[in-house]
């Protein structure tokens, strides 16, 4: 029988991929990375994937022919070698797959690719600027855990870093027989012997700055708060999914050159964070 879930490439036909024309991909990004002692460690997998999942799903009922690819599961983990089986790839590799799929997707027509990251490690900004004039695909980011600002603080207590409060709701939603909630230790972290560093950026040792590799108290964690952040996740990027399949793709895009322009340093009424 056909799938039930048209937006997974990995379960249609070709049949069915002639019959769909897709108008944009997703791409999500994972790791594999130890999540303290009570979390798998293809925790960012399951939890970018199943966001990804419900996300084209949302867009595909309100009409957007969206695409998710099949998630890709390793990261930039140099900092993480310390405990044992953590996987680390070079962010130019993962980049490299970015430009790949951007080739690939641009030879079947289809323009528009979000590039979904569920590991903080991993930072794909540069390098898809880079892509930028190289392939006539929109390519576009979204860390899918920034695209949520303010719904964790609403749900959760101790909204954390690493396989907390947060990360153990939701798998626990999502694969709760992979979590051991009586194994988790607390998440908290040695200080810094550096007093003034602050607004510096260093990579962190996790092996030495973490007990066993958490960041952030997991005590407080359920699966209904899971639940309910995902559904926050399904609307917000769901939303703009359907909104980027169905945006006319031109020179200016993703910009409205025929409205009046706003003051300089803002874009559509909020001040400018980045460029």
């Amino acid at each position: 029988m056909p799938t039930k879930h048209p937006w997974r490439l990995a379960e249609v036909t070709l049949k069915q991929v002639r019959q769909f024309k897709y108008k944009a991909a997703v791409l999500p990004f994972g790791a594999t990375e130890p999540h303290n002692l009570h979390l798998p460690y293809a925790t960012d997998n399951f939890e970018c994937e199943n966001i990804c999942d419900r996300a084209c799903a949302h867009a595909w009922k309100k009409g957007a022919r969206v695409a998710l690819l099949p998630t890709i599961p390793f990261g930039a983990d140099q900092n993480q070698l310390g405990f044992p089986m953590a996987i680390s790839l070079d962010q130019s590799q993962l980049d490299g797959i970015v430009a790949s799929v951007a080739e690939s997707l641009e030879k079947h027509g289809v323009m528009k690719l979000v590039v979904v990251n569920g590991h903080g490690g991993n930072h794909f900004q540069p390098g898809i600027r880079s892509l930028f004039g190289r392939t006539k695909v929109f390519v576009c980011l979204i860390d899918w855990f920034k695209m949520l600002d303010g719904a964790a603080e609403e749900i959760f207590e101790y909204p954390d870093d690493h396989a907390g409060e947060m990360e153990t709701s939701l798998v626990q939603a999502i694969r709760p027989e992979l979590v051991v909630s009586e194994w988790a230790d607390d998440g908290a972290v040695y200080p810094s012997r550096l007093k003034h560093a602050g607004g510096v950026w260093f990579p962190r040792p996790w092996h030495a700055v973490t007990t066993n590799s958490g960041v952030g108290y997991p005590h407080k964690a359920s699966a209904e708060k899971g639940r309910r952040y995902l559904r926050v996740a399904e609307t917000r990027i769901g939303d703009f999914l359907h909104e980027l399949a169905g945006t006319k793709l031109d020179a200016n895009f993703p910009y409205d050159r025929s409205r009046k322009p706003g003051l300089a340093g803002h874009i559509g009424g909020k001040k400018r964070t980045s460029s």
